[in-house]
């Protein structure tokens, strides 16, 4: 049996960046850069005002109780104008106009007339200004040139906030990895709330995978479910292989029972197995190959958290490498409680965080980790790590922690 990280090393050295594609941004959000995003332009794009005040040139000979014209108005979305010694009234987000540093907020002033219009003719100033103040530079966000978005970065509404003020109408992004997924089992009952006739059960893995794979960051090239049989399983693969698909994931017989096809089947199809089984629990009989085309095959063992881990840790490993990510590194937090195991597997634990009264994270190891147990994920916020050689651990001690998706990994910023 390989140890997680060998397998995982395996998988990567068998993938690669996928093609990038040009998209608009209304079209890119959950994408990954392909490359870094530079900004076209300076955001802000021109000197604006922070506050709805008065602009004006500064000098030193204000003081409070000056008393100053205001000649204009500068409202959002008005061009350039120039001004001379007197102040131009301006609201909030308002080009600066020229000639002028400063801005005095209405707090700060006293009018003392108005025209007919009700527009501002005089002011008095009630505090001494401090240069510059309230005033949004041009390029103090990001200026023209600069990096905005980096390689390998999902895009979510953030970036696409950045990128769009920058001046972007499109971005270079990956292209998705194309996963087709097959579950087999004859006792595998597809249709929500259908009555079950004896030994049946509902396919729970279809849905969580294909969402799973969906947010991490996969397009679901197709989804089935089939009986245990050899020649309709190496049908699909070799449709699926024809029609391009990157990778194909399976769940079940992939273990060493009767009905366990899928390494027969494999080999007949004239696929390349790299490992079969990881020194890990759950999740030990995970089978990884390479299909004759080259894509990449993950044969995931049934139980619902197996298939989770299976595509947690080794389907998304690809995934990663194939979207331009760097290997995903664990955070590492302390214990919320000690433990104990028994040696020779590297476990995979459902966890939550819990923040104690003094502001610390700490993991918790939920109860309920057998693998056929789906419940305990409603309160599992992280998969935590426990290294194969490990006994016992005491509370407080440090051990890798993953989140959910591998997307979210960036979550605690890294000293």
């Amino acid at each position: 049996m390989l140890d997680v990280a060998t397998a995982q090393a395996l998988i990567r050295e068998r993938c690669s960046m996928l093609s990038a594609e040009r998209l608009a941004l209304t079209d890119a959000e959950s994408r990954v850069t392909a490359s870094t995003q530079r900004s076209l332009r300076d955001l802000p794009p021109f000197a604006n005002s922070a506050m709805d005040g008065f602009a004006l040139r500064w000098r030193d000979t204000l003081s409070p109780g000056a008393l100053i014209d205001v000649s204009a108005e500068q409202a959002a979305g008005d061009g350039a104008q120039i001004a001379g010694i007197d102040a131009i009234a301006i609201m909030t987000g308002a080009r600066l106009p020229d000639g002028t540093d400063t801005v005095v907020p209405v707090e700060e002033a006293t009018v003392l007339a108005h025209d007919g219009d009700g527009r501002v003719q005089r002011i008095r100033i009630e505090r001494m200004p401090a240069r510059g103040q309230h005033v949004r530079r041009a390029g103090e966000d990001i200026a023209a040139g600069e990096d905005a978005v980096s390689a390998g970065v999902r895009l979510g509404p953030s970036e696409l906030m950045l990128l769009r003020g920058a001046g972007a109408a499109a971005v270079e992004v990956v292209r998705q990895p194309r996963v087709a997924l097959v579950c087999t089992g004859r006792e595998l009952v597809d249709t929500a709330g259908a009555p079950l006739a004896p030994g049946q059960i509902y396919n729970t893995n279809r849905t969580f995978l294909e969402s799973r794979l969906i947010a991490a960051g996969a397009a679901l090239h197709a989804a089935t479910t089939i009986a245990d049989d050899p020649a309709v399983f190496i049908a699909y693969l070799r449709g699926w292989m024809a029609e391009g698909a990157d990778i194909v994931v399976s769940t079940g017989a992939v273990s060493m029972g009767r009905y366990d096809f899928v390494p027969d089947a494999l080999t007949a199809l004239g696929a390349r197995v790299v490992f079969h089984t990881v020194r890990m629990r759950p999740g030990k009989p995970l089978l990884f190959a390479v299909l004759p085309n080259g894509a990449l095959f993950f044969g995931l063992p049934g139980n619902p958290v197996s298939s989770a881990v299976g595509l947690r840790f080794f389907v998304e490993n690809a995934l990663r490498s194939m979207l331009g990510m760097p290997p995903e590194a664990p955070w590492r937090l302390p214990l919320a409680e000690p433990l104990t195991k028994k040696p020779g597997f590297h476990l995979f634990q459902k966890a939550e965080l819990r923040l104690d009264a003094d502001g610390a994270v700490r993991v918790g190891l939920l109860k309920g980790q057998e693998s056929f147990k789906t419940r305990p994920l409603l309160r599992a916020r992280v998969w935590a790590g426990l290294p194969a050689q490990v006994e016992a651990l005491p509370a407080g001690a440090l051990i890798d922690v993953h989140p959910l998706c591998h997307f979210d990994d960036h979550l605690f910023a890294r000293e």
